[in-house]
């Protein structure tokens, strides 16, 4: 569990007719990664259709807005892809006349919705005007009018002889003109330098603001109407010429080019080699036989020139916490994964500065909220639940201290200790990352010199820790210390190398013993936030006022959620990936990387 596996070598054996279909099957899968081939070698029949993938993707930048985006259904390919492209483009050709009045009228549909929605929100935030709006349309020859509409933190000058009435609304700054042509050119420019546009007004306008928007609302359901005809006439059209299945089946070629490099192909058969996450080959094997694909599936011992991409392999709970080691890339086959022992030792750290019930259950709940849509928040969970733990520990509700009896002790009563304790966490945490650095000895064949150095300054580090409560450890970890510089020469087989390694085992040990005390600022973080705390009730007891007390409750409470949560999600990342990981972890593995599902398939579930 704590070393990455490699991922399992298939082969696959299908007619060169069903290649894609059976790619595209297995990419859906989510659990694919195809063989890296150097050679960019695609069957001549996909190497032909490229001319005729071009033509289409053409029509598609004018048409893909009106062909179906959902319920595509490519079809088995039974005949070249050369052939089916040719046939797409056909239907598409045959589909166009008939599409294109819909089109134009939906489009000048859209446009007029789009006008009424922005003089909606202009109109909205202008509120009451004596201004006869209708007669703006109608101004001229020599006064003009027009509307920019500007970027929020845009501030347009009003030309020196015309007038504007500026809006601010939420999205943008929006500006009514009335001048002279001059003042129109010079709102143009204006326009251009400052990234926004113009507008014209529209004939329209009603004399006041009620009834233009009465008339913007009765209009805006009129268009609606027309736009749902308009795409149901569209829809028709598109199963009437079976684009369906003719855009499905161009989708899926194109996705081939883009994604599978080479393949291998006779002129009868293809042959799909690969690597996949699945333990054995069932959720293949029925992915395959759902699209209909002829295929043969195998796995087989992979070639002894292939490097086989790697996959962390950790329980359900634990996964959310493998973003601290793929931060800084994969572990190697001969490296540790710590995931699991970080699903345990995260959580602790980041609930220690965070002390508090109430706010650390608020967290928790929050982050289960949004776990689907972030799912980084799934490790706000732990810490939340963590958080909250260490509030009964602390007997801190929501800043509020004399709710709870501590169940083992008030920080800012007993600070030494608050900050003792994760000096020794992390002193743990330390030895736990030189073990790791010890198997990944093991795993790579370099044991003996980890016993002949690494060991000596294992003993070293503990020895000095111990010697501030026995001072027997000192001389302990002196011994060590020659041990380990004595098992350099040896190793090397040079007296030289005493000497090296001395210098190297005094810059280690020094960054260790540093590396503990950074650990302290776990502890400094819990004192800070039973200060916040504390300063939070010192401002409501300031006050006799009820409802001021439960104000500043809320807002300080607000406040440190906020704060908090930011600053001691960084520190606790800060004491993983600098103090933790530097240890052992060098993360030379290739990772796996699945090919990508095709966007006219929905991955399928791995549960």
């Amino acid at each position: 569990m704590i070393r990455p596996q490699p991922a399992r070598w298939f082969e696959a054996l299908t007619p060169r007719d069903d290649a894609t279909l059976a790619l595209a099957a297995l990419a859906a899968t989510g659990a694919v990664e195809l063989e890296e081939k150097h050679a960019t070698d695609l069957p001549e029949s996909l190497v032909a259709a490229r001319p005729l993938l071009v033509e289409f993707a053409n029509l598609a930048a004018r048409y893909r807005a009106y062909w179906p985006s959902a319920g595509l259904a490519p079809s088995a390919f039974p005949e070249a892809p050369n052939m089916t492209l040719a046939r797409t483009i056909e239907q598409i050709g045959a589909w166009a006349p008939e599409a294109e009045p819909t089109i134009v009228a939906l489009q000048r549909a859209e446009a007029d919705l789009g006008e009424l929605g922005l003089w909606r929100r202009v109109l909205e935030g202008m509120g009451r005007s004596l201004v006869d709006l209708s007669r703006l349309a109608d101004a001229g020859p020599l006064v003009e009018t027009c509307l920019g509409v500007f970027p929020l933190d845009a501030v347009p000058a009003a030309p020196p002889t015309g007038l504007v009435r500026t809006v601010a609304l939420d999205d943008a700054r929006y500006a009514v003109l009335v001048g002279t042509g001059e003042d129109l050119s010079h709102f143009h420019q204006q326009a251009a330098a400052l990234k926004g546009r113009i507008h014209e007004i529209p004939a329209w306008l009603r004399p006041t603001v009620p009834e233009t928007l009465e008339y913007v609302a009765e209009r805006a359901a009129e268009l609606d109407d027309a736009v749902r005809g308009l795409r149901g006439r569209l829809e028709e059209l598109n199963r009437a010429h079976h684009l369906h299945r003719a855009i499905g089946d161009a989708d899926r070629l194109q996705w081939v080019t883009l994604h599978v490099r080479a393949l291998d192909c006779t002129d009868c058969f293809a042959r799909v080699t690969g690597w996949t996450s699945e333990a054995n080959s069932k959720r293949l094997l029925e992915a395959l036989s759902r699209s209909g694909a002829r295929s043969l599936l195998h796995f087989a011992a992979p070639p002894r020139s292939a490097t086989a991409p790697l996959l962390l392999v950790n329980p359900w709970w634990a996964r959310p916490f493998e973003i601290f080691s793929r931060a800084l890339g994969m572990p190697a086959s001969y490296e540790a994964d710590p995931t699991v022992l970080l699903a345990v030792t995260v959580p602790l750290m980041f609930g220690y500065m965070f002390g508090d019930l109430g706010q650390g259950l608020v967290l928790a709940v929050g982050a289960f909220l949004l776990r689907k849509r972030f799912p980084i928040a799934r490790l706000f969970v732990a810490g939340g639940l963590s958080a909250a733990a260490f509030g009964i520990a602390f007997g801190s509700v929501f800043s509020i201290e004399h709710l709870l009896h501590p169940l083992w002790l008030s920080p800012l009563a007993e600070p030494l200790v608050v900050l003792a304790v994760p000096l020794v966490f992390g002193a743990g945490l330390l030895v736990l990352g030189q073990l790791f650095n010890a198997i990944e000895a093991y795993w790579r064949g370099r044991f003996g010199h980890w016993l002949a150095v690494d060991a000596g300054q294992l003993i070293t580090y503990l020895g000095i820790l111990g010697g501030f409560l026995e001072p027997l450890g000192f001389a302990v970890a002196g011994a060590a210390f020659l041990f380990a510089c004595a098992g350099g020469a040896l190793v090397e087989k040079r007296v030289a190398a005493f000497f090296t390694t001395m210098g190297e085992l005094v810059e280690r040990t020094i960054q260790l013993l540093v590396n503990t005390l950074s650990f302290a600022r776990v502890g400094a973080f819990a004192l800070a936030h039973a200060g916040l705390s504390a300063a939070i009730m010192a401002l409501m007891e300031s006050s006799d006022n009820a409802a001021l007390r439960a104000l500043v409750l809320v807002l300080g409470n607000v406040v440190v959620l906020a704060l908090e949560t930011l600053v001691v999600a960084i520190q606790t990342t800060r004491l993983v990936l600098f103090e933790f990981f530097t240890k052992f972890l060098v993360a030379e593995g290739r990772p796996f990387r699945p090919l990508p599902v095709p966007p006219f398939m929905p991955q399928e579930s791995q549960a």
